[in-house]
């Protein structure tokens, strides 16, 4: 029993780690648009951004449920008994990290939470058995709406996006002010960091839960996170968005230069409305997928508009292989845990602190850039190449047609009556030159 407490310890500690890295991981990409177009400074963005992951934290508790009550049957944690899994899920949460980390310093597309869940289910699928994954649950809730998600939000902001040009389009030359949306911003971009933390901060709880569930302290019945849970992963996850934010943040303000207040406006809009509604459902979703969608449905939004296919190619295989890759680090690292036992759960705690540490001092290495610490949002920005000038609307180019045909009327009737004039002035003449 011993034993298993130390465990719960060390899960919990890693668990609040992962929560950390999913902080600076992707809770940037809420402000990344307001940054690009000016709306807020980057230092009090991400401050906002931080305070509003804590209050989201606190407003749903559905997607924990999801994680601690729906991808792993409890019939396997009593069938393997409490202490090896617990130590399944501290593996699979080293997958979970070690990948994380690594996409983030190598500027590769992948989402947190599938992180999360890729490590989870190749770790117990090694550790328990196909029989320890609810497959039904893990698709229904997990790979469906991680498909339909970036969709629907992407077709939500092009709509969003056309509205709001075609409402605020000029043809008289004044003003049109698009700039007004730039202040909407601060509103639509708080939405989604309030929506992040109604969705990711939750699936630590979950996995937490999941482990006091485990260990017999907390009642299988009860669905809930204590409150001490909830609390720390939301100050875990706000602090990660605060203090490790910055490297994603000054990328994201050069990867969305292209991206004009209209459509920041438009795209944080669906990208809040898809995740609070996804956290009602206990959809766990990735917030990176939906922003990205919305970002590339927001850009084809705009006249003219074209798509780069090897950029959103390369995001699409970014998020493909995310949870895969991630459940081939948490397998490993279970692997050891059932070689070995305790003694493999102390080789994976060493390898996973030599990991997070060397990945930690490269990055300290390497100045920000665009190679090595673009994220998807910002990516996303990129694959939706847009014209400096775009094309005339259809309505614009009947209003040209129209001004050119009267202009053309005008000089052709002007032409005439010069002519007219002109044959009075010369008949005139004649005949004065007659008398």
């Amino acid at each position: 029993m011993e034993t298993a407490a130390l465990i719960v310890v060390l899960v919990i500690v890693l668990a609040l780690f992962f929560d950390f890295t999913n902080g600076f991981h992707d809770t940037a990409n809420a402000m990344a648009t307001p940054i690009a177009t000016g709306a807020l400074k980057p230092k009090t963005a991400v401050l906002l951004a931080a305070g509003l992951n804590l209050v989201g934290a606190f407003l749903s508790t559905e997607v924990s449920k999801t994680v601690s009550h729906g991808i792993i049957n409890e019939d396997a944690i009593r069938d393997a008994g409490a202490e090896l899994f617990l130590s399944v899920i501290f593996a699979g949460l080293i997958g979970a990290i070690t990948w994380n980390m690594l996409t983030w310093l190598l500027g590769l597309p992948s989402s947190s939470s599938h992180a999360l869940f890729g490590g989870l289910i190749g770790a117990t699928i090694v550790g328990v058995g196909l029989g320890g994954i609810d497959f039904g649950m893990v698709l229904s809730k997990i790979v469906l709406p991680a498909l339909i998600a970036p969709i629907t939000a992407g077709l939500i902001a092009f709509a969003a996006t056309k509205i709001a040009y075609s409402i605020t389009r000029r043809y008289d030359g004044k003003p049109d002010g698009r700039d007004g949306f730039r202040w909407g911003q601060i509103f639509t971009s708080s939405l989604v960091a309030l929506a992040h933390g109604t969705n990711d901060a939750q699936k630590t709880m979950g996995v937490i839960t999941l482990a006091l569930i485990t260990v017999g302290w907390q009642n299988s019945e009860q669905s809930d996170p204590y409150f001490w849970v909830i609390f720390a992963c939301a100050f875990t996850i706000a602090l990660g968005t605060y203090l490790g934010g910055w490297r994603i943040i000054r990328t994201l303000g050069k990867g969305l230069t292209d991206v004009k207040p209209a459509q920041g406006f438009a795209a944080e809009s669906s990208t809040a409305a898809t995740i609070l509604a996804s956290s009602a459902l206990g959809f766990a979703l990735s917030t990176t997928q939906v922003a990205s969608g919305s970002v590339i449905g927001s850009g084809l939004g705009r006249r003219g508009s074209t798509v780069r296919w090897r950029t959103a190619g390369r995001i699409g295989i970014g998020w493909l292989l995310t949870l895969p890759a991630a459940a081939a680090v948490g397998a490993l690292a279970a692997l050891l845990v059932v070689w070995w036992g305790n003694w493999g759960v102390a080789i994976d705690a060493i390898l996973a602190l030599v990991i997070i540490v060397g990945l930690f001092l490269r990055s300290r290495r390497n100045a920000v850039t665009a190679e090595n610490a673009m994220s998807d949002v910002a990516e996303s920005g990129l694959a939706v190449e847009l014209p400096d000038m775009p094309p005339p609307t259809r309505r614009r180019l009947r209003i040209e047609q129209a001004r050119a045909k009267a202009k053309a009327e005008h000089k052709a009737k002007a032409e005439h009556k010069a002519k007219v004039e002109h044959k009075a002035q010369a008949k005139a003449a004649k005949k004065g030159s007659e008398q």
